[in-house]
This record gives C-alpha cells, sequence and structure tokens, in this order.
C-alpha cells in the first residue's frame, strides 16, 4: 500500500478467487456492494463484473478523494483504464455529520479510535448526507468499447473496492474527501466547541449562584457586592455557624481469615462466571435474547469451563475427571466459535424443515455462478462438500458453522455466520 501526496492511496492487485460471493465480507463492504447492485440492477452485467472480479485481472487499485482506479486486462490488448467517481463532501457536509456522531457516544469514540462504526450511517442519514453510493452519485467511466453503461468492468472495481472496505471501512471516508485522521480531527473541532460551550454556560450558571449569594449574604447584614472597602469593614462580624461534631474513631479492620480454604484465583472465575450468567439472565428480562439460558448439565459445563479457562492446567484437569477426555477438545473449540448452540451443532445432527432447505438451496444458487458452485451433499443439517473433507452445518439458532475433517473426524474450524454462501466462500478460501 502506497500513498501520494493528493491523499491518493495505492493498493495491490487481488489474487484470483474461486468462487464465493462478490461482495465485501465485512457490513461496510456487504452494505457498499448492495448499494452498487441497486443503482446498476441489470443482472446479466452484475454477473459478468462478479467474474471479472474473482479474475485476477484487475491491477492494483488507487483510492483517492471522489476517485477510485485501476487497469482491467481484457485479453491480449492493452489494458483498460477504469475509473469510478463520487461526490466529496463539502465542509459543511462535514461538520453536519460530526454534529449527528456527537450525539452518538459510542459511534463518537469508534471515529476517534479510526474506525467506522455501522451506525454512522445513521448519523450521515440524520444529517440528510448519503456515505453509501446512490442513483446517480456513483459515475463509471472505461475506455474499453462495450456499449453497456456502466461496463462489467467498473462494476467489477466496484465489487474490488467493496473487498478493500473488508481490509479498511475508513476508506469509504477518504473517497468522500477525508481520510480517519482528518475525520477524528474534523469530529474532535465539534466536540471542543460542545465542550466551550457547556463550560460557558456553567460559568454563567456559578455567576448567577454568586449573585443569589450575594444577596443571601445582604439580607443576613453582609456587605453587598460594590460596597467600599470602609463601610464594609465598619460593619459587624457575622458569626460562623457551629463546627459539625468529629466522627468518631473506629480500630481498623483486621483482615478476616478465609472461611474457605479455597485461593482467590478459583473464586474470581466463579464470580466472572456467575457475572456472565447474570447478564444472560438480564439479557432475556429485557427482551434482548428470546429465551432465558438453559441451565447446563455436568459436561456441557464441563466444556464451558475448558473453552473459557485460559490455565492450561485447566483442560488437564477436566480431562483426568471426565469420562470423555477424547472429546473434549474438539467440543471445547466448538463452544469457542459458537457457545452453547456450537457445542449442540457439533453433537446434536436434526433435521430441518423441507422447506428451509430448499430456501437454503436457492440463495446459495443465487449467491454463486452457476458453473461455478460446488457439488453439496445434504444430510439433514450437514451440507457436506463432495471430494472436499469441508463441510456447512447449519445450527438451531439458524447460523451456519463451518467443518473440515481430520483423519475420519468433523472439527469445526471457525466462527458461524447466518450468511451461508459467506461461510461456505470462506472455508473454500481458507482451504484452497
Amino acid at each position: 500500500m502506497a500513498e501520494g501526496h493528493d491523499g491518493a492511496r495505492g493498493f495491490s492487485a487481488f489474487a484470483a478467487r474461486k468462487g464465493g460471493r462478490a461482495r465485501g465480507k465485512s457490513w461496510w463492504g456487504g452494505v457498499f456492494a448492495e448499494a452498487v447492485e441497486e443503482a446498476w440492477p441489470e443482472e446479466d452485467r452484475l454477473k459478468r463484473a462478479r467474474a471479472m472480479a474473482r479474475s485476477g485481472r484487475i491491477g492494483p487499485l488507487t483510492v483517492s478523494p471522489g476517485r477510485i482506479a485501476a487497469q482491467v486486462h481484457g485479453g491480449e490488448d492493452s489494458p483498460f483504464t477504469t475509473e469510478l467517481t463520487l461526490r466529496v463532501f463539502e465542509d459543511e457536509d462535514w461538520d453536519a455529520l460530526w454534529e449527528k456522531t456527537a450525539d452518538r457516544p459510542a459511534e463518537t469514540e469508534a471515529v476517534l479510535e479510526g474506525e467506522l462504526p455501522p451506525d454512522l450511517l445513521e448519523a450521515a442519514e440524520d444529517a440528510r448526507l448519503g456515505l453509501l453510493p446512490g442513483y446517480g452519485d456513483l459515475e463509471p467511466d472505461c475506455d474499453c468499447d462495450e456499449p453497456d453503461h456502466p461496463c462489467a468492468h467498473a462494476v467489477a472495481l466496484a465489487y474490488q473496492f467493496s473487498w478493500l472496505l473488508d481490509e479498511e471501512a475508513a476508506l469509504l471516508l477518504l473517497v468522500r474527501g477525508r481520510d480517519a485522521q482528518e475525520a477524528a480531527e474534523g469530529l474532535k473541532s465539534v466536540l471542543m466547541l460542545r465542550a466551550m460551550m457547556a463550560m460557558d454556560g456553567a460559568d454563567d450558571a456559578v455567576a448567577e449562584e454568586s449573585d443569589e449569594a450575594a444577596g443571601g449574604a445582604a439580607a443576613a447584614g453582609a456587605a453587598p457586592r460594590g460596597t467600599p472597602a470602609a463601610e464594609a469593614y465598619a460593619l459587624p462580624v457575622a458569626e460562623l455557624p457551629p463546627l459539625p461534631p468529629l466522627p468518631a474513631l473506629a480500630a481498623p479492620a483486621e483482615e478476616p481469615e478465609p472461611a474457605t480454604g479455597i485461593a482467590a484465583d478459583p473464586l474470581e472465575r466463579l464470580v466472572a462466571d456467575a457475572a456472565v450468567r447474570a447478564r444472560a439472565l438480564l439479557a432475556y428480562i429485557h427482551g434482548i435474547t428470546a429465551e432465558p439460558p438453559r441451565p447446563l448439565d455436568a459436561w456441557q459445563d464441563t466444556v464451558r469451563i475448558a473453552a473459557t479457562h485460559p490455565d492450561p492446567r485447566v483442560p488437564e484437569r477436566l480431562r483426568a475427571a471426565s469420562p470423555r477426555a477424547a472429546e473434549l477438545d474438539r467440543a471445547a473449540l466448538a463452544w469457542r466459535y459458537g457457545g452453547p448452540a456450537g457445542l449442540d451443532t457439533l453433537e446434536q445432527p436434526w433435521e430441518p424443515p423441507t422447506q428451509e432447505t430448499a430456501r437454503a438451496r436457492s440463495a446459495l444458487a443465487a449467491a454463486w455462478e452457476a458453473d461455478e458452485l460446488p457439488e453439496l451433499e445434504v444430510s439433514g443439517n450437514h451440507w457436506t462438500l463432495t471430494g472436499r473433507g469441508l463441510q456447512l452445518r447449519r445450527g438451531r439458532d439458524g447460523r451456519w458453522y463451518p467443518y473440515h475433517e481430520v483423519e475420519g473426524v468433523w472439527w469445526p474450524v471457525g466462527p458461524p455466520d447466518t450468511e451461508q454462501a459467506l461461510v461456505l466462500g470462506g472455508l473454500l478460501e481458507d482451504n484452497s
């Protein structure tokens, strides 16, 4: 990656990809690609653009305020120069955006740290700004001879920019005119101005209280503000209020002897476990989760402890005490990736409704090119890639869990996601 004097930044070309969805995998990468598809919805062109984006024929990308550019190799001819231009925000646009962001503490903290939180999109909408490209906002230009406007090269470049957003979401701010550091400085200016205004208001309140106190003092016989010194000192001295009584002295508390004989470290873990349980109960009470946390049986609790405690001695002791010692490492890995639902997906095969399986097939086919979709064998909630030792498992929680076969045993290999195509694409990339 290189940076130019005008704020332009260069990024290495993406290598060819085998299948998978062309949209970015991150939240910002995904919504940017969706906005492009809504602006340019012609399906045949989108299919060609997705294939072009994954082909490895697009050269290094340059990102600068208002511009995304690259050279695309279409064949034996000279490469095409392709670029996308977006509207650059004016100073008043940025001020309006940071005013709305400053009302959101979590988003403010993230921007100041150089990140781009998803809710910044709502702050931009409140400021009547479009961070994402809308209809007519993203202008393509390419020196190829394709009659389509935009051509597949331009749309492919937009897809690859969504891949850059996977790595650095703040590039979306750069194409609107400011990099992450400039954005943070602009937000700091808004916060500082607010703080100064708050201090002015506090000073006014203090002055008003002082005036009220002076009026009360005058009523009690003290000299009002502005009284000449000779007259003020001639007034009788007001009596001071009585002092409050001294607090009783208490003997220093002695450290009590441990009642249980248990060392502090295990107690801290028990307290942490209780806090996690309490949080889950509160989430249910406040309606954040649909069901209360279920009680764990002995095996589930053993797996939970092995998965969540970093001390390597803990799993060793658990293996020594458990009748299922050989299964513990795999179960703990499933718990780390998906919690109780991840363990259930590992150990409990089930049969999803037929309509649900059909919808999953249709969604997967829509996300892949017809000739690139790998062959899948579906058995219950297990979707196995034929002859590849790779598998997706649908959990009862609606998420898809990636698995890899090692010496005839299926091991979880990553976190789950509700997007089946996203999990499948990541599984293929990691094992290509």
